[in-house]
């Protein structure tokens, strides 16, 4: 018999972790939009019998494919948006295509160049290690023994260390990290000025995004976290109110007006522009070029990361995204991508 489709009412089911900036992003999403669902920890019975991502990542959302089959899906982004249009209630995509493509391009920065600090401060510094080594284990099983969570708490933090340069954590990337991540809650802090988040007086998709990583950096790992009560309290009060948004109504009229992006907003893009773009274009020129490492100048300092194929990916769907717009809302983009020096990631051949 064919197995029933999943309703919309139904609790969505996901295995998730909180020291996961994507779980995070995800469950805040979840609440804010009121779609039900049920948080599957590690070890849980109904985990048994469950089918396997293809990369084991977290959030893993197990939903019906179109025979009612269920399936394990890890990619926050194209679930969220997945989500769109299942479920009614406030959405995170702004209706104003232009505005939406600058939120699409805040939440890749978010992924996938904050996620970067994230890595670095929690496996670099040695009370952050510590921490992570003591505590990310116990959330998968906090009844284990003293003598197996200390193998657990060795094991898991040799092997995370080891990663450190995939991710392009390495003595030529340090500063650039550190300082990037400075730069970041300087300008977010001046934007909270303003505004309550990101896409105005509402929150998008890459207010989400933003929030997770900062659950870890602002909240969890401690050299961040007190980086950002001195650079920035606002940012830091900002993460524990986007926990649970639950409560909000927003207005179609709360999002901000792409005619006139503020300038707060228009510094986050720069410093996008900074970090993020050199980066995203020359791991697309590695990809294309059968290189296993990306070498580029971001601050006028070398760069080295091994290639990252989703990255790759990820530009393409931004530069997919800009292609689908009208001639009108392209010219729109255009100026603020001049405004804020990020042309080259749109229109820079590869």
């Amino acid at each position: 018999m064919k197995a029933p489709i999943q309703l919309r009412n139904d609790p969505l089911l996901l295995k998730g972790a909180p020291g996961s900036p994507y779980t995070r992003k995800m469950l805040a999403i979840l609440r804010y939009r009121h779609i039900p669902y049920s948080l599957l920890v590690a070890g849980s019975t109904r985990l048994e019998g469950m089918p396997k991502p293809k990369v084991e990542l977290l959030p893993t959302f197990f939903l019906p494919n179109d025979s009612g089959k269920l399936e394990a899906l890890t990619d926050s982004t194209p679930l969220l948006r997945r989500f769109e249009s299942l479920y009614p209630g406030p959405k995170v995509q702004p209706a104003d295509l232009v505005l939406r493509f600058i939120d699409s391009l805040l939440e890749d920065y978010a992924d996938e160049w904050l996620t970067k600090c994230m890595f670095h401060y929690r496996w670099h510094f040695a009370e952050d290690i510590a921490k992570s080594g003591n505590i990310l284990p116990r959330w998968r099983n906090f009844m284990a023994s003293d003598d197996l969570a200390a193998e657990h708490e060795r094991q898991f933090s040799d092997r995370q260390i080891n990663r450190l340069h995939f991710v392009g954590s390495n003595e030529s990337t340090w500063g650039v990290i550190e300082q990037s991540y400075k730069n970041f809650l300087v300008v977010m802090e001046a934007h909270l000025k303003q505004y309550p988040f990101l896409m105005g007086s509402r929150p998008g998709a890459a207010d989400f995004a933003s929030y997770g990583q900062l659950t870890q950096l602002a909240y969890f790992d401690p050299t961040p976290s007190a980086i950002t009560l001195q650079f920035a309290p606002r940012v830091y009060a900002w993460v524990a109110l986007v926990e649970d948004l639950s409560g909000l109504a927003p207005k179609e009229t709360d999002w901000l007006n792409s005619v006139n992006l503020p300038e707060s907003l228009l510094c986050i893009l720069k410093e996008v522009a900074r970090t993020y773009q050199p980066l995203m274009l020359a791991n697309a020129r590695a990809l294309i070029a059968n290189e296993d490492t990306v070498h580029t100048i971001i601050d006028d300092k070398q760069w080295i990361q091994n290639t990252f194929t989703y990255q790759g990916k990820c530009l393409r769907w931004l530069r997919e995204e800009y292609a689908s717009l009208s001639s009108s809302d392209k010219a729109s983009v255009n100026d603020i991508l001049e405004q804020t020096s990020l042309t080259a990631l749109i229109h820079e051949a590869l």
